[in-house]
């Protein structure tokens, strides 16, 4: 049997709501400071920072041409970071005709209950069979095979990236946010910055990062010259790039909680202002109380709650430059996620992802 289902303000499905509510969008995590004002300053807050944020409507965008919302108490979200050079951007690189590329994709699967979180970072490199899409200035691309995967950002913006993936799993998207480097740069300094020891040197001039080995605090110049460090690192692929990113997430996990960023209104709200200028999400999370509960419901999931793997994939016997999903290895990614079940250790054996010393540089400091 088969019913309508409805979602509440935070987007999340209801048939089988958890006992305590858990979501992942790391870059949000500075709005849960609304939901601890209440009265008048709320609605002070409300307005003030509801200006802050802007969305796009996946469903007047996508329409029917998604695949089932499957009601089993999971949650996909897919997480961007944007390459765009536009804007104070412009200091990380000339602008490519005013596009921007997903630089970083990671799809975040929160499993019944919302404890535990399975994350599939993409390949930008990844050859794919890229979905027709509307283009943001009207008009459509055709898509077509082999179509690296970071361009479905450039093609049709956010809603392009959503469909490539869902097409790719057959996985419903149930959100998504997005951020730039200026964004990400602001959320670290908000934070304080974030604690990671490095092993071995990294010295990156790319990316304007010389880190020696040691404990260091990185603000948020050099934490995003570290997640954006590719060719000094491991076999300079992206590849290797993923696993730094990886990484850091973790370090960042263990930062919010170690500094008690849930317990602390002032430093809750001094980076609510940040964070809601800084991202751009679905229609869904698009005004601050959905962030916020959004958000707020984040306070238990810690690092040694997720999973990180690369979509298995091999690189390309045409262009060595690029990768291609291993056909048996990802279908086995995407099953699991629909049958909300842990991924299996045999995804990443045959995989080019997930090996390699670049993961093992750093830790949470």
């Amino acid at each position: 049997m088969s019913e309508q289902k409805t979602r509440g303000a935070t987007g999340r499905r209801r048939k089988r709501p958890p006992a305590r509510r858990r979501a992942l969008a790391v870059v949000a995590w500075g709005a849960a400071g609304l939901v601890l004002l209440g009265g008048a300053g709320l609605g002070y807050f409300y307005v003030k920072y509801n200006g802050n944020l802007h969305s796009v409507d996946l469903d007047a965008a996508l329409g029917t041409d998604r695949p089932e919302d499957v009601d089993n108490g999971s949650m996909d979200i897919l997480v961007l970071g944007s390459d765009s050079r536009d804007g104070a951007n412009s200091e990380y690189g000339a602008d490519d005709g005013g596009s921007a590329r997903s630089d970083t994709a990671m799809i975040v699967h929160l499993y019944e209950g919302h404890q535990k979180a399975s994350v599939i970072s993409i390949p930008r490199d990844t050859l794919v069979t890229r979905p027709s899409c509307k283009k943001p200035g009207g008009g459509a691309d055709p898509g077509g095979p082999r179509k690296m995967f970071n361009e479905s950002f450039t093609v049709g913006g956010p809603a392009c990236a959503v469909k490539t993936v869902e097409k790719m799993s057959g996985i419903r998207m149930d959100h998504f946010v997005e951020v730039d480097f200026t964004g990400f740069k602001k959320i670290i300094d908000g934070l304080g910055g974030v604690e990671i020891t490095t092993h071995e040197p990294i010295k990156d001039p790319a990316s304007h990062l010389d880190l020696p080995a040691g404990t260091h605090r990185l603000g948020g110049e050099q934490a995003l010259g570290l997640v954006r460090t590719r060719k000094t690192v491991g076999d300079g692929s992206d590849l290797g790039r993923i696993q730094l990113q990886q990484a850091f997430m973790k370090a960042l996990l263990t930062e919010i909680k170690g500094i008690g960023l849930f317990e602390s209104p002032t430093k809750l709200l001094g980076l609510a202002d940040t964070a809601t200028k800084a991202i751009t999400t679905d229609k869904e999370l698009g005004d601050v109380k959905s962030l916020a509960s959004f958000a707020d419901s984040l306070r238990t999931l810690g690092a040694e709650d997720m999973q990180m793997v690369t979509l298995p994939v091999v690189y390309d016997t045409i262009d060595p430059n690029r990768v291609v999903p291993l056909e048996q290895e990802s279908g086995q990614v995407w099953q699991a996620l629909r049958q909300d079940q842990p991924l299996p250790d045999s995804v990443t054996r045959r995989s080019a992802g997930d090996k390699g010393a670049a993961g093992s540089l750093v830790d949470g400091g």
